[in-house]
């Protein structure tokens, strides 16, 4: 019996004590960029990442106390090698120095040294570092071999450092090689966000036209708006663009379809999702060479398919799901559409716009639209080659998203 009674008080404690346990932390990604093989002109020499120091510079959307970064080899053949990573706040989103005392050595499965493999995403242990909104963080790469094939985001619009050795706590990189890309780096993730809004898109989201350390693409503008609201304050933007993507297949990147578990439902909190895909679908299919009416029709009814199942796969997640409408590209040199490309592309707006395909819609084409040529940008917001905005049309993009979405 006194056996049978301890037994009792066991199991009263342990189910006490897993009462009492701290709750497990909730991580928002704070930001985030879509990874895509590198290739041809934008591949460094072989070499080029030999023992060598990258340091990354990237704006955040939220604050937080306590942060952990994801590395990415999404697209490597052999694994990547690295003896260290550190975190810093940095003062000057067009400088690589970093601001004193802000410096963070980040550890993977408690190890400093930390190996990718091919194909691989590795989060690392969360890091204590109180950043306010929009901030301005460094991360600081110790690159031990050159890979041979190499990962990350082409259009960053923003600069990164390349300096020989491990120089992880450098205050500066005098001297550095400077190129406009990302390599590996895919998120940072920060604890207290409310959670993330996901941009899934092509060139018009990743900044086609935007100088290098700005920050005026439409989803940084959006940001911004979010942070000064205390409404939507505690939301990030994860900008997911890729220039050139498209829906169905792949271009300089993966097709949306194909990346679309790793880039928006592999993030952290994701609770919104804006789609702006579909103008390079359009644009490709007739670049080349007229097609049959009838392989205009397949095309539409397949990128219809593709939104579909991107929908569906985001609502198993809990995950609300915004519609941004196609915008006009009649004057685009590149695609010279015809008056049949323009009858697909009314054809695609009117199912985005029609309740029930998505939660909710932003009508992109109504806003940016020459009135008197509706298959045309207006010229206030063309960028100057009828299918990108010029920055007064990315914000204008950013203004016209009602913030009403994003309330629930």
């Amino acid at each position: 019996m006194h056996t049978v009674f301890r037994a009792r008080l066991a199991g009263l404690a342990a189910i006490l004590l897993c009462l009492g346990a701290a709750p497990a932390q909730r991580w928002t990604s704070a930001w985030a960029t879509a990874q895509q093989a590198y290739q041809g002109d934008n591949s460094q020499a072989e070499g080029a990442f030999e023992d060598v120091t990258l340091r990354q510079l990237v704006r955040t959307s939220v604050g937080g106390r306590q942060l952990r970064i994801r590395i990415s080899n999404a697209f490597g053949t052999d694994a990547l090698l690295l003896s260290g990573v550190n975190i810093a706040l940095a003062p000057d989103p067009a400088s690589p120095k970093i601001l004193r005392g802000s410096d963070r050595p980040l550890t993977f499965s408690r190890a400093r040294q930390v190996a990718v493999p091919a194909g691989a995403e590795y989060v690392s242990d969360p890091v204590d570092l109180d950043i306010p909104p929009l901030a301005t963080l460094a991360v600081s790469m110790h690159i031990l071999k050159d890979p041979k094939s190499e990962s990350g985001h082409v259009g960053s619009r923003a600069t990164s450092y390349i300096v020989k050795g491990d120089q992880l706590s450098a205050s500066d990189l005098p001297g550095a090689k400077t190129v406009d890309h990302w390599y590996n780096l895919t998120a940072i993730d920060v604890t207290g966000g409310r959670g993330a809004i996901a941009i899934l898109g092509d060139s018009i989201t990743d900044g086609n036209g935007v100088q290098p350390n700005t920050n005026q693409r439409w989803p940084d503008f959006l940001m911004e708006r979010l942070q000064a609201s205390p409404r939507t304050r505690g939301l990030s933007i994860l900008n997911l663009g890729i220039g050139g993507n498209r829906l169905l297949n792949d271009g300089i990147g993966p097709n949306a379809l194909a990346r679309f578990d790793r880039d928006v439902l592999r993030r952290s909190n994701v609770r919104y999702l804006i789609i702006l895909e579909g103008v390079n679908d359009l644009g490709t299919l007739t670049r080349e060479a007229p097609v049959s009416a009838g392989e205009h029709t397949t095309q539409t009814q397949r990128m219809i398919a593709a939104y579909r199942q991107m929908v569906a796969r985001a609502r198993e997640h809990g995950i609300k799901v915004i519609g941004a409408t196609v915008m006009p590209y009649g004057s685009n040199e590149y695609y010279h559409p015809a008056a049949v490309n323009e009858a697909d592309r009314q054809a695609i707006n009117a199912w985005i716009r029609k309740p029930g395909n998505f939660d909710a819609v932003i009508d992109f084409d109504r806003l940016v639209r020459d009135p008197a040529h509706p298959e045309r940008l207006l010229a206030a917001y063309d960028k100057g080659d009828g299918i990108h905005p010029s920055i007064a049309g990315y914000r204008l993009m950013a203004e016209a998203v009602p913030l009403s979405l994003f309330s629930r």
